[in-house]
């Protein structure tokens, strides 16, 4: 019987095969047969639908098509006959339906706007292209406006309306000034997708009188500019801070409607101080990953390619440290209609039937409709064999006449689609398009393949004869393919000759004749060999080959994979390679490659150069290979082998390495066997049943290995039963009802005999049953079906030849399937331990509704609400596994104050079992968060107004607030403890009766009716009366004051001077003193009687030099400051600094967790801070 590689020919393959040969024309196979045959048109090029043109320019509308005969062209215009005839500047493209109306000459763009659609027309039908829509860009100017210049409050809102004129294309939108420099954006300063600028709050640097807004018309490219707007912002102290609220878009919800496949883009922008932070989520859902991107300081979510599956609510939080806004954006994706499946030509011969099928998608649902040569399909002149059913035209039993171009429109409101698809009735007969007598060479013993390219209407059939009077080829020698090549797998010196190639139908018969020759490989019978050569001296390589004789062979020579050195020391002749004064950059690796027209060979040797020796140099080389092997003492099992070694070349043999050949499964596959010491030269080889052996042995020395030696003679062992079992037995279930059994096959030589099968057995374990066994073939897997779930089972597989069984096999345990579980945890019982942690039991489930291997059970916990906020957020549910068979667990990381449920499932291989019933538990009230803010504001002489906000996280019912305060001295010491318990529902309180001029420390912290949570401190200073503010401020202004800071400063000059000469010289002095005494001098407090300078510090100063005495000008503690920020460097930080940011000198000291109690001194002072005060 003749193998194909694909099925029969039959009415599908036909038409299928037809339809590649008709779309294959559009790049010619044969130009022949391309002007031969017929085809209607087919729209190769046109326009875009949507047609921006550019009003100074001629303009061209394409219209390209192809067809034989070719085809005629016609234009429409806004629906009717567009006659060009007509128009002195329109004109059509010689053999092609492209317009070009001549603007540059005269015309208007503006007169040539409208819908245009060409139609391409032969004798076998019409194509149509699209509606084509010209419409000339536009780029108007700015409408002139008298602008009023915009005074804004700082830290107010602003917005830069830039409202450009309405273009076509629309402009792209920048802001620039005078010097066309882009005006610099930030998160607090941003340019929305409408163009407007949007100040979140301005700032003084803000201020400028040349905001300017530019419009770029790409396509006309021009750019028109808007009058610049001016900006004034003045400063009013303090500046107030607001919570954010939304400049775009306005209100709290929001429409879009995008179509599907564009780019959706949301925005919203925030005013507020601080600048408030965009945080993007979609409600109910996630945002696509890889599909989602944040620009414009994330003002502006991007997600592109977006589909159906994206709609849905999008919401935008702006948020600072004073409160949040929202807006929530409602997305609607629509689409376009788009192709599920489009029409395709369709090329049929006479009778025969066919399916044209339209099948678009779209929201909402497109309309489909069908034209026939651009008439719709209604009012086309009528055709019996054809019939439309919706999105798909059915033709039965065509004739020629039924050839035409049909199209199909699926339109909705967001769009269409029109495709042209042909159905091409031919009645062709054969052609063959292989050339005449075309010769095909191959190699001997390669696949050789004979093409018969042909073509004809119905398909013909191919038949191929060798010889003038040969018969027709058939038999498993041979492929025959669809396509009409004849391949030959093995083509072999008697395969050379004639082939002929027939094909006919029922229009007529044609043959083609080939010719087949098959020459000779080429190889290397000498091939090149490893050397060793000293230096400066002279080697050869040979590389002697056989071909074929009517093949011209080339020979190359490579080194290291790379061409040969362009040197005249390499030699290359006919057969070899020789290289003159060898020197060390020669070593390496020699191919030597032969190519001919039809096969390339190659082979390598590598080259070692050594030192020359100076006495007569002795080469060191690879062994010889062995040889003269011999078998003696041949057994079942075992055999002698014995061999002569090669010449050491100079370097004794140290061993020897015996291989193997299995000639009966394996041939040509060498496998180690054993290796001997270099004294010994015959070796006991044990042997393996049913091996057809040769032996060859390898001579070891410290250069290298030899070749191997010539193969020994042949020795087949004689078959017998396996020795051995298959290993890695296994039984385990894939389904509920089966029990797959899989083992490890054993390899070729372990069967010991021909015919290796498998006995494999089963049965209930603990049932009184009989096993059962089945033997299969050479296989590793058995499934045996029907089981019940989960039962053990007694495996047990033996190997089994032509001649017996192997041992008795050991028996393995293995399991049917499983099923998920029956039955939930019962009884299950919370108790709460502490607010944050909770300890959950259960009952276990009997094993026998496990129905599986018990993994152990999952304890599903969620949050329902928090009972001090009584507000439900979104359940996020977290899962503890628990393995083996455990009956409780502890549930960590509650929250304290709220309501949890949890359920319990028990888990085996297959998965979950059902929930048990959801159980409710409360955790008690905790300890409070930190007061989320503490404000301290209006000092007055004796009196302070504290502000502070309620903590973030109550963790129970607040019980009041507790206040501790102290004041601080000059000399960092701080004075008694004052506290005060204030009522919870305070949010602020006057602090009377305190001294002027004094600053105090604050330490707040809330309560609960478990203790008090973790607190936040704060520094302020109440102001000093006017009478001394002026006599200070004399003082720090007379020209005595000045002189004697001067002279101070002079001395500490002098004495730091004197100080370094007399530690050059080895000498001491106080502070080296100091330092001998004291390890770290930095710990140490600096006494007035070590000789050391007084501290001063004016009136402005009187604060302690310490971690934390730092606030922000609104003295407000704020928990997200900047990472910068001195406050929350934590422990080890030797260094603080001025106002102005410079560095003023290194103190130690430890972060306080606690107040101080008494006047006990809370920091030692620094020596170096009292030195640095004078600077």
């Amino acid at each position: 019987m003749m193998r194909k590689k694909s099925i029969s020919a039959s009415k599908a393959s036909l038409v299928l095969f037809l339809c590649q040969m008709i779309s294959a024309l559009e790049v010619p196979l044969d130009s022949k047969l391309l002007e031969e045959l017929s085809q209607p048109p087919t729209i190769t090029q046109q326009s875009p639908k949507d047609y921006i043109v550019d009003p100074r320019e001629n303009i061209v509308i394409q219209c390209e098509a192809k067809g034989k005969p070719p085809p005629s062209f016609s234009w429409t215009r806004n629906g009717t006959h567009f006659d060009i005839d007509k128009d002195a500047q329109v004109t059509m493209k010689p053999n092609s339906g492209t317009l070009v109306i001549n603007i540059m000459n005269g015309g208007k763009a503006e007169a040539y706007e409208g819908v245009y659609q060409c139609t391409a027309r032969n004798e076998r039908g019409a194509a149509i292209s699209n509606n084509i829509v010209i419409r000339p860009s536009r780029s108007p100017l700015w409408t002139k406006e008298k602008l009023e210049p915009n005074q804004v409050r700082e830290g107010d809102s602003l917005v830069l309306h830039c409202r450009p004129p309405v273009g076509l294309p629309p402009p792209i939108i920048f802001w620039m000034d005078n010097a066309f420099q882009r005006l610099p954006q930030s998160e607090r300063v941003s340019q929305g997708l409408n163009g407007d600028l949007y100040f979140s709050n301005v700032q003084p640097e803000d201020t400028r009188e040349d905001y300017i807004c530019y419009a770029r018309f790409n396509h006309t490219q021009t750019i028109q500019q808007k009058q610049p707007i001016s900006v004034k912002v003045f400063s009013t102290k303090p500046v107030t801070e607001r919570q954010p609220v939304l400049l775009t878009p306005t209100g709290s919800t929001s429409t879009k409607v995008e179509l599907r496949g564009n780019v959706l883009l949301l925005e919203c922008i925030a005013a507020g101080l601080p600048t408030p932070v965009i945080r993007w989520i979609k409600e109910g859902g996630e945002l696509p990953a890889n599909r989602t991107f944040f620009e414009n300081f994330k003002k502006t979510l991007k997600i592109i390619d977006v589909s159906e599956a994206d709609s849905g609510n999008y919401k935008c939080i702006a948020r600072n440290i004073l409160g949040s806004a929202h807006h929530v954006i409602s997305v609607t994706v629509k689409a376009a209609p788009y192709w599920i499946t489009a029409p395709r030509n369709l090329v049929l011969s006479p009778g025969e039937d066919g399916t044209l099928i339209c099948r678009a998608n779209g929201n909402p649902k497109p309309n489909i409709s069908w034209l026939a040569n651009g008439v719709p399909i209604a009012i086309a002149p009528e055709d019996p064999s054809r019939k439309v059913d919706g999105d798909t035209i059915i033709f039965s039993h065509v004739q020629e006449r039924s050839s035409a171009v049909y199209q199909c429109n699926a339109s909705n409101e967001y769009g269409y689609l029109l495709a042209n698809a042909f159905v091409n009735v031919l009645a062709e007969p054969p052609r063959i398009l292989t050339s005449a007598n075309k010769l095909y060479q191959v190699i001997s013993d390669s696949p050789a393949l004979l093409d018969c390219a042909y073509f004809g209407s119905p398909k013909p059939e191919i038949e191929w004869f060798k010889g003038v009077k040969g018969s027709i080829l058939r038999g498993n020698e041979y492929i025959f393919h669809d396509n009409g090549t004849l391949e030959i797998p093995v083509a072999q010196k008697d395969s050379t000759g004639t082939y002929t190639c027939v094909a006919r139908n029922e229009l007529g018969k044609i043959q083609n004749e080939v010719q087949l020759e098959v020459k000779d490989p080429t190889m290397i019978i000498k091939q090149p060999e490893y050397k060793v050569v000293q230096r400066y001296g002279q080697v050869s390589f040979e590389c002697i080959i056989k071909h074929d004789s009517t093949l011209l062979p080339a020979v190359i020579w490579l080194k290291d994979n790379d061409e040969l050195p362009d040197d005249e020391r390499f030699l290359v002749g006919k057969d070899n390679l020789t290289i003159m004064n060898v020197t060390d950059r020669d070593d390496g690796t020699y191919t030597c490659i032969v190519n001919t027209t039809l096969d390339s060979v190659s082979a390598s040797a590598v080259l070692t150069v050594v030192a020359a020796p100076p006495t007569p140099a002795i080469i060191y080389a690879r062994p010889n290979p062995p040889f003269d092997l011999e078998l003696t003492g041949q057994l079942e099992r075992s055999v002698e082998l014995s061999w002569i070694p090669g010449d050491e070349n100079n370097s004794p043999i140290t061993n020897f390495v015996i291989e193997y050949e299995d000639g009966l499964h394996e041939p040509g596959v060498w496998h180690y066997q054993t290796e001997v010491p270099g004294t010994q030269t015959t070796v006991q080889l044990k042997l393996s049943p049913y091996v057809n052996y040769s032996f060859r042995v390898i001579a070891v020395n410290e250069i290298g290995r030899s070749q191997p030696s010539e193969p020994s003679e042949q020795y087949l062992t004689k078959s017998a039963n396996p020795d051995e079992n298959p290993s890695n037995v296994q039984g385990i279930g894939s389904e509920p009802d089966n029990l797959v059994i899989t083992w490890e096959s054993l390899k070729g030589f372990q069967s010991n005999g021909p015919g290796l099968q498998y006995k494999v057995s089963w049965r209930q374990k603990d049932v009184d049953d009989e096993w059962t066994s089945v033997i299969v073939a050479n296989v590793s897997k058995y499934i045996v079906s029907g089981t019940p779930t989960f039962v053990p089972y007694e495996i047990k597989v033996q190997a089994l030849n032509d001649l017996g069984y192997a041992p008795e096999p050991s028996e393995v345990i293995g399991h049917s399937g499983e099923d998920l579980p029956m039955v939930a945890p019962g009884n299950v019982q919370v108790h709460v331990v502490n607010s944050t942690l909770a300890k959950v039991h259960w009952d276990p489930v009997p094993l026998k509704t496990v129905r599986g291997h018990l993994q152990g059970y999952k304890v599903y916990y969620w949050k329902v609400q928090s009972l001090s906020r009584r507000s439900r957020r979104h359940v996020e549910k977290k899962i503890l596994t628990f393995r083996g068979n455990k009956t409780f667990g502890m549930l960590p990381g509650l929250e304290p104050y709220s309501s949890y449920k949890l359920n319990v499932r028990v888990v085996n291989g297959k998965g979950e079992g059902p929930a048990s019933p959801d159980k409710v538990f409360k955790t008690p009230e905790g300890v409070p968060s930190s007061p989320s803010f503490l404000k301290i504001t209006n000092p007055t002489l004796d009196s302070l107004t504290l502000e502070w906000g309620s903590p973030t996280h109550p963790n129970g019912v607040l019980t009041s607030y507790i206040l501790k305060f102290q004041p601080i001295n000059n000399t960092h010491e701080l004075g008694p403890l004052v506290e005060i318990r204030i009522p919870a529902n305070e949010s602020s309180l006057i602090l009377k009766n305190l001294n002027y001029s004094t600053r105090y420390k604050f330490y707040f912290n809330a309560q609960t009716s478990v203790g008090s949570g973790s607190q936040i401190t704060e520094e302020a200073v109440t102001i000093m009366d006017e009478a001394m503010a002026s006599r200070q401020v004399d003082i720090a202004t007379q020209g005595w004051f000045i002189g004697l800071m001067c002279a101070v400063a002079l001395l500490i000059l002098i004495l730091l001077i004197v100080c370094f000469i007399r530690r050059n010289k080895g000498g001491k002095y106080p502070v080296k003193e100091k330092e001998d005494a004291h390890a770290d001098p930095e710990i140490q407090p600096m006494k007035e009687d070590d000789g050391t300078f007084g501290e001063y510090s004016d009136a402005e100063d009187h604060k302690p030099l310490k971690k934390g005495s730092r606030t922000p000008s609104d003295r407000t503690v704020k928990k997200e400051d900047s990472d910068d920020s001195l406050v929350d460097y934590g422990e080890g930080v030797n260094g603080q600094f001025n106002e102005d940011g410079s560095f003023i000198g290194q103190y130690s000291g430890k972060k306080e967790k606690e107040p101080a109690e008494g006047n006990e001194s809370s920091e030692a002072p620094s020596p170096v801070n009292a030195m640095n005060s004078f600077v």
